[in-house]
């Protein structure tokens, strides 16, 4: 049975990029909808499916432990707000004030297992807090998601913009930022086209690599 790194990469055409991406973006949506439905080894197989594809310079073995390490941070993250219940509500001021060590020790064991920059996990605690409480989680979110796309394509310097406009931190974490929006709004088929070309890039980048190492 292929492993999830052969099926997406090995002898890949470039028309099957885009179904393999596609099928990438899937998995991804389905990870958090097992995460809102509380189905926990599920949502790790999903979120596996993913980072054994796009953490191609680690084993598959340690991709999938920084998968768990993803499904232990949002799980810590629920565990944060249901201690902040009052009345059934989660109270939002109790909430901004709770103790998110232990989401942000996940995101760095994440962080740690694919060699990203361990600003990761900072960025991405402050990110779902705010997410939950309100202000500004998307600049956070974008930072984090610069990070792990960077550790994905193994390019320190992405994004490598050719001309003026050179702040941002790129198309695809942006992309990230609007399935997160859309998952909120739960428009998982828009979702899923949104991250579609974020898999793509990551799988194009990936087929280079493999190409210029074999010549």
């Amino acid at each position: 049975m292929a492993t999830p790194h052969e099926r997406a990469d090995d002898g890949v055409e470039p028309n099957e990029v885009r179904t393999n991406a596609r099928r990438l973006a899937r998995q991804l949506c389905l990870g958090f909808k097992h995460h809102d439905d509380r189905e926990r080894e599920q949502a790790v197989e999903a979120f596996a499916a993913v980072d054994t594809v796009q953490f191609q310079h680690v084993s598959e073995e340690t991709a999938r432990r920084a998968a768990v390490a993803y499904v232990d941070a949002l799980w810590a993250k629920d565990e944060v707000e249901r201690a902040c219940m009052v009345d059934g509500e989660i109270d939002d001021a109790t909430l901004a004030r709770a103790d998110w060590s232990d989401v942000r020790a996940a995101f760095a064991r994440r962080a740690s297992l694919v060699d990203m920059d361990a600003r990761y996990a900072e960025q991405s605690t402050v990110a779902w807090r705010r997410h939950k409480v309100g202000g500004d989680y998307w600049t956070p979110m974008k930072r984090a998601q610069l990070h792990e796309y960077r550790a994905a394509l193994q390019e320190p310097d992405y994004p490598d913009k050719p001309r003026y406009g050179q702040s941002g931190y790129g198309p695809e974490p942006a992309r990230y930022l609007l399935g997160v929006e859309l998952h909120d709004t739960r428009e998982w088929e828009q979702a899923q086209q949104v991250m579609t070309p974020y898999f793509e890039r990551i799988l194009q980048e990936h087929r280079t690599a493999t190409t210029v190492a074999s010549d």
